[in-house]
């Protein structure tokens, strides 16, 4: 067995390991540390594939700045989980049931799996050679230049995504003193501040 072949096996059993205990821990915090677990297991796994710069936005973007969010949202939150765990309990039996059906479709895929006579030559038409060109030169080909229209359609629908959920979730309250940023910017200096003659001995 090569190092390669050790790298991978290491790598593969951490993020199925991590992506196990994510959902069968009983402490949320312990589930997202897992998560995070399973996020480097899948890290290594790109890295081996030889796309470093995915496994770095996948350090970054995941691990970095997610999964570290979900954790402090979790750890300030005081939400009672042995009331949430007792309203899940009569959920089981259809859980058990769908993770039953998905597990005979993953039975019956591999056992009928067969590659397509053109599938190979398919995937290497997409990308360049990995040779003549590194492979975050060929991402970037292929999202800002080749599929520049879809990137920007993507990145559209999560802008209008984003906007949706500011506003179902704003709410306006009257017992709050708002900034205003309209009469901020109209301000006359002038009337801005008042001089006032205060007598000696009396008061304002």
């Amino acid at each position: 067995m090569s190092v390669a072949d050790f790298a991978f096996y290491v790598f593969a059993l951490t993020t199925l390991g991590g992506g196990l205990f994510t959902v069968v821990a009983r402490n949320p915090v312990h589930s997202v540390l897992w998560l995070i677990t399973a996020f480097i297991g899948a890290t290594g796994l790109f890295v081996l594939l030889g796309a470093e710069f995915v496994a770095m936005l996948l350090m970054i973007v995941y691990v970095g700045a997610v999964a570290v969010l979900f954790l402090f949202v979790v750890m300030m939150l005081d939400v009672d989980f042995a009331e949430l765990k007792a309203g899940m309990a009569k959920y089981v039996p259809i859980a058990l049931l769908i993770g039953v059906v998905l597990l005979m479709q993953m039975g019956m895929i591999f056992g009928a799996w067969q590659f397509a006579d053109g599938a190979e030559a398919a995937r290497a038409a997409v990308t360049p050679d990995m040779t003549e060109v590194e492979n975050t030169a060929a991402l970037g080909q292929l999202i800002y230049d080749d599929y520049i229209l879809l990137f920007q359609l993507a990145g559209l629908i999560l802008l209008v995504s984003m906007i949706g959920a500011i506003t179902l979730t704003l709410r306006h309250r009257k017992d709050i003193k708002r900034q205003n940023v309209i009469a901020q910017m109209h301000r006359d200096p002038a009337k801005a501040l008042e001089m006032i003659d205060v007598k000696p001995g009396q008061g304002l």
